[in-house]
This record gives C-alpha cells, sequence and structure tokens, in this order.
C-alpha cells in the first residue's frame, strides 16, 4: 500500500457501456460496479473509469500506473476462431476497446490485473480460446449458480506463482462465470485451478505482473490483496 505522502499510483478500472437508470434518468451510461472502485481506493490507488472508447488507447497507457481489466458480457466468439453458442452475450465496442488498450498497456510494461472476463481479455489477447457454455462440459453451473448469484469455490493455487505468493496455496473466491479458458494463451501460465479442473488464475511467468483470475475480488472487500499487489506493483513505475 502506497504512504500517504507518496503519488498515489494512477489505475485505470475499465467501465460497461449499458442502458443504465438512476435519478431520474434511464440513458446509456459508462458505469462500474463501486467494489471496484473501493477495492483500488482501499489498496491506496486513485481509481481512474475508463469508457469503451475508440481512441486515445496510447494516451491511456502513457498516462496509467497499473491497468485492471473488470469483468462484464462476454468477448466476441470471431476473436479467438468460433461460432457464438446460444448463451454468448458480447459488447464487441467493448470488445475493440479494451484489445487495444491491453496491447497498448503490455508494450508500455503497465501491471495488469484481469478479473473475470478481464481474465479471458487477457488469455484471448495471448492467442488463447474459451469454452463458450461451462455447464455444457461439466453437467453443472456451480460457477454461475443463478441469475446474480455468485457461487463459492475453492481454488488451488500453484506453488511459486504470482497468485499463491499473494493469496497463499488455496483461497476461496466469489465466481460468476459460465465460460472459461479452453486453449491457453502462448505465454500465459495456467496458475489456479478449481476443483473440477477449470482454469481460474493466469500469469505471466516472471518478473511482470500480469495476473488474470477468473473469480471476482472485489465482491469481498475484507480481502483486497490482489489490488494491493497491482497498486504496490504500479507505484515502482512502469517496466
Amino acid at each position: 500500500m502506497v504512504s500517504n505522502d507518496s503519488r498515489r499510483p494512477l489505475i485505470g478500472l475499465t467501465t460497461y457501456l449499458e442502458r443504465t437508470s438512476f435519478g431520474v434518468w434511464e440513458t446509456e451510461a459508462a458505469v462500474l460496479h463501486g467494489g471496484y472502485v473501493e477495492a483500488v481506493t482501499r489498496a491506496g490507488g486513485v481509481p481512474l473509469l475508463l469508457p469503451p472508447v475508440g481512441f486515445g488507447h496510447a494516451e491511456l497507457a502513457s498516462a496509467l500506473d497499473g491497468l485492471v481489466l473488470v469483468g462484464g458480457a462476454d468477448i466476441e466468439p470471431s476473436r479467438y476462431g468460433q461460432e457464438p453458442h446460444p448463451t454468448t452475450v458480447t459488447r464487441p465496442a467493448r470488445d475493440e476497446f479494451e484489445f487495444a488498450l491491453l496491447d497498448r498497456a503490455l508494450a508500455a510494461g503497465l501491471p495488469v490485473l484481469g478479473v473475470c472476463r478481464g481474465m479471458e481479455v487477457l488469455n484471448v489477447a495471448f492467442g488463447g480460446t474459451l469454452t463458450q457454455h461451462l455447464p455444457d462440459r461439466l453437467g453443472s453451473s456451480e460457477h454461475q449458480p443463478a441469475v446474480a448469484t455468485f457461487g463459492l469455490t475453492d481454488v488451488r493455487l500453484a506453488e511459486g506463482s504470482r497468485a499463491a505468493a499473494i493469496l497463499g496455496g488455496q483461497t476461496k473466491c466469489r465466481c460468476y462465470h459460465h465460460q472459461a479458458v479452453e486453449e491457453l494463451g502462448e505465454g500465459l501460465q495456467a496458475v489456479g485451478w478449481a476443483a473440477d479442473g477449470t482454469i481460474e488464475a493466469v500469469e505471466v511467468p516472471g518478473e511482470r505482473f500480469v495476473l488474470g483470475v477468473q473469480w471476482h475480488p472485489e465482491q469481498d472487500l475484507d480481502d483486497f490483496r490482489l489490488f494491493a499487489a497491482l497498486v504496490g506493483q504500479a507505484g515502482k513505475g512502469k517496466a
């Protein structure tokens, strides 16, 4: 965590562009679950909400100290060579923004944390593929039990991984995903698994902080270690 007299790292948080109701309005809005903002703030970072626009990726990458790719809708399957499953729901404009921003962020050496969809973005960006509907493969919906209902999943983390250094060898997670990594992207390493074998965490081996988790750490504000690790790395400056 960054001390009060230090410059606090600027952490970009991607957002949803959705039809939203607030106050007297119902309109298209760039929105984000408040847990992400609270987690970054508690970790000592300055959260900056990033709407999905089609330009400015280089400028953002140069201004930010770290990036969080947040959860949300499914990735357009054509990006990894598949036709859409009937349950797949996409936001192509958001895909365009996040893949372009991630490319710039990686080139700039920014630390990156991918959450749920964000981990899937990482995997596809590194050339991997996704299972579009886990219940078809598992015969179970335990990773997404019901609409707006998080499942509790025990995740085993690989010894020696960055994820295990942050969280220990085992962690209980709030999951809400019907998709998952199928073929792992080149340059990524699987470092976390559910009991059913579903990959729940990936990272780039070595010193670079590029970490994705399939669960939702922003839903547990008593444990913001992943965000603290990101902010801590961001505070060291760009790689």
